[in-house]
């Protein structure tokens, strides 16, 4: 693996106050970068997945992956396989624009499907939820134009088709649920 390569875990933790410090705390303790970092409650609410995509090699990846499995308050690390997983981020983009140019964001906004959420005399600001790829085109088409501000979130993913990532302890009362 290429060490610019990026690997998206999923992390399954109690949904505790300060379990977010001890996982991240993990990470510049061992001098690990984060690209990205989501976090939310899950379909159970004594539990939160955390998305974290880190850069590295092989080797980087799997130390990640033991040393989340040590933290206590941590369910269950997975890492999402390249290709069989849908990957989001959101982001706001503040666009500088002469009025003759306004029509021009415009079109640019329609044809990346960004939404238009604030306008002012000179200013735009645009809602885009896509792959990290497609916003990086989005920022590039805006640049010209001249970006005050952009603000983004976190990716955020899901397992692609029926495959879902659980708890082991859910998981056993799923299969206990379906015997009855």
């Amino acid at each position: 693996m290429d060490q610019s390569m990026k690997t998206t875990l999923s992390v399954l933790v109690e949904n505790h106050a300060g379990v977010l410090s001890k996982v991240v705390g993990l990470f510049s303790r061992r001098g690990f970068n984060i690209d990205s970092l989501a976090v939310g409650v899950t379909e159970n609410p004594a539990i939160s997945r955390i998305t974290i995509v880190v850069a590295g090699g092989e080797y980087t990846v799997e130390q990640i992956e033991k040393q989340l499995n040590k933290v206590i308050p941590v369910i269950k690390v997975k890492r999402l396989a390249e290709g069989k997983y849908i990957s989001r981020m959101l982001t706001f983009f503040k666009v500088s624009f002469a009025a003759s140019r306004r029509s021009e964001l415009m079109k640019i906004a329609e044809l990346m499907s960004a939404r238009i959420v604030d306008v002012s005399k000179s200013t735009l600001t645009l809602e885009f939820t896509d792959t990290a790829e497609r916003t990086e085109t989005l920022e590039s088409l805006l640049r010209p134009y001249g970006i005050k501000e952009v603000v983004r979130t976190g990716a955020i993913a899901i397992e692609k088709g029926e495959t879902v990532t659980r708890s082991q302890k859910r998981q056993r009362m799923d299969i206990s649920e379906s015997a009855l």
